[in-house]
């Protein structure tokens, strides 16, 4: 039995249409499939790994699979975890209030386990001073409009 195409798999309703791109050479294609799932794994490592960011890795997996493999996409966008983060990013690059409160928290923790453990001054400073500068764009950015649940 042949593969699935990607126009076979079901889309839900919020999925994105794929992305209208010419089709790219397969050693492409596969070094792009590569890619996101290098980064889907680096993501879902970040969510257990303080300090290791899980949306940049994310965003990077989800470009990559739009543009190599619609099946993975349309996977991350539907996603329980992955597709909010997803979906608020395409809606005005827009980071929810937990996620920005969850990566400042993380950031606090790691940041003070680095000054605690015996780490190189000039690591720890360095190392503190990325995290801040992230925590102050990811705070700039816009949050997601409320949406409002139904009653009953």
């Amino acid at each position: 039995m042949p593969a699935p195409r990607p126009d076979d798999l079901p889309q839900q309703d919020d999925a994105p249409a794929d992305p209208p791109l010419r089709p790219l050479p397969w050693p492409v294609r596969a070094l792009l499939q590569l890619f996101a799932l290098l980064c889907l794994g680096l993501g879902i490592l970040g969510v257990i790994v303080p300090g290791l960011p899980t949306t940049v890795f994310i965003l990077m997996a989800a470009w990559a699979a739009a543009r190599s493999s619609p099946r993975l996409y349309r996977w991350l966008w539907n996603h329980r975890l992955f597709g909010p983060l997803l979906r608020n990013w395409a809606q005005g690059r827009c980071v929810s209030r937990r996620a920005k409160w969850s990566a400042a928290l993380v950031m606090s923790l790691s940041t003070a386990i680095l000054w605690l453990a015996p780490t190189p001054r000039w690591a720890a400073i360095l190392a503190t001073l990325c995290m801040a500068c992230v925590l102050a764009w990811l705070w700039r950015r816009p949050e997601p409009p409320a949406t409002t649940k139904p009653a009953g």
